[in-house]
């Protein structure tokens, strides 16, 4: 259980005991957070006293008397708010007249409970005073968790493309100092390494336009009749040059199918998986793909031979910029971010990816997805 730490200042020793009495045992339950939440209570006499306890402990919620010997309530108030103090505030007076209400409220004051109160007044101002604290300070956790994220994104997003782009200058750099001489044809493994490079960053790029536009909303689906068999022939086509340099045998069973849907978010989703079992399989390895119906779904399947995954690693599949880092994959290069593409558009079918794989075997990626209307 939680707890929302309460500090009381107020010269009269009837009201301290009685605010501490009454909150003793009170806790508070909301439907939209886990926690419950209880209450301590801390009292002082005077704002002075009340001052030194906050340089010493975290208060959340300050029950304030106006009327105080030495300093008011108004004045410690102003202080707190200068000061940038995060503490919520709810002043407790016998007179609160329209001057000092607005002063109490440019000064950062969230309630008023006026004297005398009932236990009930009491508890109900509590609780007006928690929820707030409690949504702000998981506002507040949000952004912060927003910026770590960002930060993060932009760290990985940085290293990602620092490698290739040092690796080009370097080349760049040999062949402006003529490394290997004059004749053009001496460097065409620069060019052509160069050339992989520069591919490997543009599909980081792509499926990173690809990622934030889904997440976005700023992607416009148009839903249609489309031959998924038809797309998932065009995508073996298309890698067709990098199935022959492999040497890998590729079984189809593709029923024909037309299924309602956004025709480049599926292709997105076959691309993804024929792409990722060419590249992590073996030479002369198998790669099997199936498309078919379950139950008035559309089910996908890739099934390949290569480097397999450990059990460890595949729930960090569908994470962006997660990728399987071990010496089998450190020579295959990859954006870390097509599969948690991939799962966040099977998400808008109401759909599900299923992953079987053992490690040194092989692995099949099973998507199933919804009919749209």
């Amino acid at each position: 259980m939680d707890e929302i730490s309460i500090l009381v200042i107020d010269d009269e020793e009837g009201i301290r005991e009685s605010i501490k009495r009454a909150l003793r045992n009170f806790k508070m339950s909301l439907s939209y957070i886990e926690s419950d939440y209880a209450f301590t209570v801390d009292v002082a006499e005077t704002a002075e006293i009340g001052l030194e306890m906050m340089k010493t402990k975290q208060y959340d919620i300050l029950l304030l008397d106006n009327q105080l010997p030495g300093m008011h309530g108004v004045d410690l108030l102003k202080l707190l708010h200068e000061s940038q103090r995060d503490i919520l505030t709810i002043m407790i007076t016998a007179f609160a007249s329209i001057e000092t209400a607005i002063t109490a409220t440019k000064n950062g004051a969230y309630d008023f409970l006026t004297k005398p109160f009932t236990p009930q007044e009491l508890k109900d101002a509590i609780l007006k005073a928690s929820k707030h604290f409690i949504l702000t300070n998981s506002a507040k956790k949000f952004e912060a968790e927003k910026k770590k994220i960002r930060f993060e994104f932009i760290s990985v997003l940085s290293h990602e493309l620092k490698s290739p782009i040092a690796a080009i200058s370097n080349y760049l750099k040999l062949m402006e100092k003529r490394i290997a001489g004059n004749d053009i044809a001496a460097y065409d493994e620069f060019i052509k390494r160069s050339e992989i490079r520069i591919k490997d960053m543009e599909k980081l790029i792509f499926d990173l336009l690809d990622l934030t536009r889904i997440e976005s909303g700023e992607k416009k689906r148009v839903l249609s009749p489309v031959r998924i068999d038809t797309i998932v022939n065009e995508s073996l086509s298309n890698f067709k040059e990098e199935i022959q340099k492999r040497s890998l045998n590729v079984e189809s069973e593709l029923s024909e199918i037309e299924f309602n849907s956004d025709k480049t978010e599926i292709e997105i989703i076959v691309n993804n998986f024929i792409s990722n079992a060419i590249k992590y399989n073996v030479d002369n390895g198998k790669i099997k793909v199936f498309l078919g119906t379950d139950n008035g779904s559309l089910k996908f399947s890739v099934a390949d031979t290569g480097i397999g995954i450990e059990p460890k690693d595949q729930e960090k599949l569908f994470k962006e910029f997660s990728r399987i880092k071990n010496e089998k994959t450190a020579n295959i290069s990859g954006s870390g971010i097509g599969l948690s593409t991939v799962k966040k558009i099977i998400s808008l079918y109401n759909g599900s990816v299923d992953v079987k794989s053992e490690y040194g075997k092989g692995s099949v990626f099973t998507v199933i997805l919804r009919q749209q209307a």
